[in-house]
């Protein structure tokens, strides 16, 4: 792996070289975070199978119980990709990037989850259509309001880390501006941890900050070149991480399990993310999995509810093992439709109309040009005496003798 020149620590110039090749390998890592999740919500929950899946699945439910770590890899992806992605970019850019990627098929997706859980109510209830217009916003946890689709407590998540984040993009992001980022995040979270203030924890998310840290020290190595700064931050996010991986074992089990195959999953997926960052898996240049990770978050937003919707109405018709495949399947397939016909074409509209807002807004908030004299004012007014500061026999400088005066 070459590694570019650093340059400047706050030229924010030096990079990684031109020719350097995308990195599809985020792409499949994105894909197997999804089936994971996919996963975990089909074999692991009870969700529409009306029992314990443990009888249903014995032996796929043991590793299936742990697929709700694909949530903590996608922040760890998320970190190194948004800080991938903001480089020399504005504030403006960075937010209207950020809207016309997530929205389109979010909103969608919320229609389509209430309109099935509205029709066929057995497995969820759409409470009232207020709570689905304020999902809309993709604040509706900051609010106190019902998620539409159980995964979009994620979603809001990762909207705090784009808020927090925006303060390095206000300011221009530098290679001393994301460790400095690294390093007081890192410090507010574990504060957090002893300190009685939601507002604190809500902010600083302290089970899910080390993911998005390390994410952005990862991305460091890879634009510039790994230092023992940098692998202490992302030694330090991991141990963090792995402190937390009993709680977050304990919330997403309805009995107790063992917690090193969580850990085991967390320290792989950071070695994954550690070679990434080495280009060593530079090589792989599989342009399938470009299109397999734009299925992501589509299949994400509407597998859920939907897809436990379907699992109780044909769990005795189909049998199980026939069936969770096959409805990954139409899931996937479902998801590529909301990307092609959707997220695609509304995303552009939603970018072309803010980047048009963004222009308006820097256009009329430029300071105003200075008056020019008008044609009335040299000639119907009287226009003001110029002050001269020397006679034109004074001279101009200090202590000037006889010999310089005319």
């Amino acid at each position: 792996m070459r590694f570019a020149r650093r340059g400047e620590l706050d030229g924010g110039r030096a990079a990684v070289p031109q020719s350097a090749p995308r990195l599809y390998v985020l792409d499949g890592l994105r894909i197997i975070a999804a089936l994971m999740v996919v996963t975990f919500h089909y074999v692991a929950l009870r969700g529409g199978w009306g029992r314990d899946t443990r009888e249903i699945f014995p032996h796929l439910q043991m590793f299936a119980r742990y697929g709700w770590t694909g949530v903590e890899i996608f922040f760890l992806i998320s970190g190194f990709v948004i800080c991938m992605s903001t480089w020399g970019r504005s504030l403006g850019d960075f937010v209207v990037s950020r809207a016309s990627r997530i929205y389109p098929a979010y909103w969608v997706a919320i229609f389509l989850t209430a309109a099935v859980v509205t029709l066929w109510p057995q497995v969820r209830q759409v409470q009232n259509w207020d709570a689905v217009l304020t999902n809309l916003t993709m604040l509706q946890t900051g609010v106190g309001v019902w998620d539409v689709d159980g995964v979009y407590w994620t979603l809001f998540i990762e909207l705090k880390f784009y808020v927090l984040f925006a303060i390095v993009v206000a300011t221009g992001v530098t290679y001393r501006k994301c460790v400095l980022f690294c390093g007081i995040w890192t410090v507010a979270a574990v504060t957090s941890s002893s300190v009685d203030s939601k507002i604190l924890d809500m902010w600083t998310m302290p089970l899910y900050a080390p993911y998005f840290i390390a994410g952005i020290a990862f991305y460091l190595m890879y634009r510039y070149k790994p230092t023992a700064l940098l692998w202490g931050i992302v030694a330090m996010s991991l141990l963090l991480a792995l402190h937390h991986v009993p709680r977050r074992v304990a919330d997403n089990s309805s009995h107790t399990v063992p917690t090193w195959p969580a850990s085991l999953i967390v320290v792989v997926a950071f070695a994954l993310m550690a070679l990434i960052a080495l280009g060593k898996l530079n090589r792989v240049q599989w342009r399938w999995l470009s299109t397999a990770g734009a299925l992501t978050y589509p299949v994400y937003l509407i597998h859920q509810y939907i897809g436990m919707t379907v699992i109780y109405a044909l769990r005795d018709r189909i049998p199980p093992h026939v069936l969770v495949p096959s409805l990954v399947v139409v899931m996937l397939g479902a998801a590529w439709l909301l990307h092609k016909y959707v997220e695609r074409p509304l995303g552009k509209r939603l970018r072309k109309g803010l980047l048009k807002g963004m222009d308006e807004m820097r256009r009329h908030s430029a300071p105003p040009a200075p008056a020019q004299p008008t044609a009335q004012t040299r000639e119907g007014l009287p226009m003001p005496k110029r002050v001269r500061l020397y006679e034109p026999a004074e001279p101009d400088r200090v202590g000037a003798g006889k010999s310089d005066r005319v």
